[in-house]
């Protein structure tokens, strides 16, 4: 279990670091600076923060006898060994938490609820503290029902009935001013194609009404 001691945390060579989550400034006493780096604890730690994947807030590491005392800490706490860490429970789940710290091989557990923190430490196997309430779900269940289907969708319906109505009203006004002009013979057909125009440009109308009615129906059932 090799241990190397600075009187600071600037004082650690940057080749002796090889906890990449982590700084010496993190690990290091609060109070004074100074930082003892057990290789072996911080080996758990890292690998801890490796196989939960979210960052470790690590709230107390290594304690100076002097700040130990000044925060009340046990008299033989495990902070001033280096082997000891407070991590915030404000990112984790505490029971996943405590699972994979377990797993990792952390022996030690106490559970401070009201602070916000869970104590890991090398050992001897022992708990203490009070249980963190459950939490809810963090994720609400959808409640919404689904959205329409593409195929079935009265927006989508409406949008394209006014598209073709459109385009075929167009083309009935295309096509009477080609037979004005150049098909004479069938000259008493153009009032029909008249009336056909105004009635495709009646169905584009209707496919706009239809369109801005789902939408607005859609917007207030959530379903934009």
């Amino acid at each position: 279990m090799p241990t190397m001691t600075y009187a600071h945390f600037r004082d650690v060579p940057e080749s002796a670091w090889r906890w990449p989550s982590f700084s010496p400034a993190e690990i290091a006493c609060r109070g004074t600076g100074a930082i003892k780096i057990n290789t072996e604890a911080m080996d758990k730690l890292q690998s801890l923060r490796n196989r939960l994947g979210k960052p470790l807030i690590v709230r107390s590491g290594y304690r100076s006898p002097s700040h130990n005392r000044a925060v009340g800490g046990a008299p033989a706490s495990k902070h001033m060994q280096g082997t000891a860490f407070d991590i915030a429970m404000a990112n984790h789940d505490p029971v996943t938490f405590e699972a994979v710290a377990r797993a990792v091989g952390f022996l030690g557990f106490g559970t401070y609820p009201r602070s916000g923190f869970m104590h890991v430490d090398l050992g001897p196997a022992r708990s203490w503290g009070d249980p963190f309430p459950l939490r809810t779900t963090p994720f609400v269940p959808e409640t919404q029902p689904a959205r329409e289907v593409l195929a079935d969708s009265r927006t989508l319906k409406g949008g394209g009935a006014a598209g073709i109505a459109t385009v075929g009203a167009a083309g009935v006004e295309v096509a009477q001013e080609v037979l004005a002009e150049t098909q004479t013979a069938i000259l008493p057909l153009v009032p029909y194609l008249d009336t056909l125009r105004w009635v495709l440009i009646a169905i584009a109308l209707i496919g706009i009404a239809v369109t801005i009615h789902a939408r607005l129906d859609d917007w207030k059932r959530g379903q934009r």
